[in-house]
């Protein structure tokens, strides 16, 4: 059974999704912790579910670098083999990229390496583009550059608005992220040979 870490800024709807397909006794990997770096409204999903959370509060600490390492500290509590970065709206620093990566993976609202960054839904409807898409990705010290575990392409259609177009890319990313899972926990994904390509 593969132990997830599973951490959020917002909602937490991929983490919904990743619990819905855990409760299958056949899925063969569980969320063991859900963690936040601000009172996200996702971590009412812990509850829900009965999984335990944590906040590491982005403001309470004098620097990134100091946030960073007790959010290791606290991620590497829960022996977690994989960390999915799900909605944290937060560059991680480089040394929690050292800490876990390969095994560090985020969901991104754009087709990779078009549209990096925090307004990828945004910046497709400006640039006027017929079509975006949504990927997953191992985390490394750039700004959504890391190795792509998978991708797909979702058009943008006439009158999309930046909300009607995240609503869409939005299913796409949860089922990319639940068949990487799978894939991973199956031994039918190595995300070091990802990271070695």
């Amino acid at each position: 059974m593969l132990k997830l870490v599973v951490l959020i800024s917002g909602g937490g709807s991929n983490l919904r999704a990743l619990l819905e397909a855990s409760r299958d006794a056949e899925f063969p990997a569980r969320v063991v912790a859900i963690g936040a770096d601000r009172e996200a409204d996702g971590l009412a999903l812990g509850e829900e579910f009965g999984i335990p959370t944590f906040t590491v509060p982005y403001t309470a600490y004098e620097s990134r670098d100091a946030w960073g390492d007790a959010l290791i500290e606290e991620v590497r509590r829960w022996d977690a083999e994989l960390v999915v970065l799900s909605g944290l709206m937060r560059l991680v620093p480089p040394a929690v990229v050292r800490a876990f990566s390969p095994q560090l993976i985020n969901t991104h609202p754009a087709y990779l390496p078009e549209f990096p960054g925090a307004h990828a839904v945004r910046d497709a409807i400006a640039a006027g583009v017929s079509q975006t898409g949504a990927s997953l990705i191992v985390v490394d010290d750039s700004v959504d550059g890391g190795p792509i575990v998978a991708q797909e392409r979702v058009p943008v259609l006439p009158g999309d608005t930046e909300a009607s177009l995240h609503e869409r890319i939005k299913p796409v990313e949860r089922r990319l992220l639940i068949e990487a899972v799978l894939d991973i926990a199956n031994a039918h994904l190595d995300l070091k040979d990802l990271a070695r390509s």
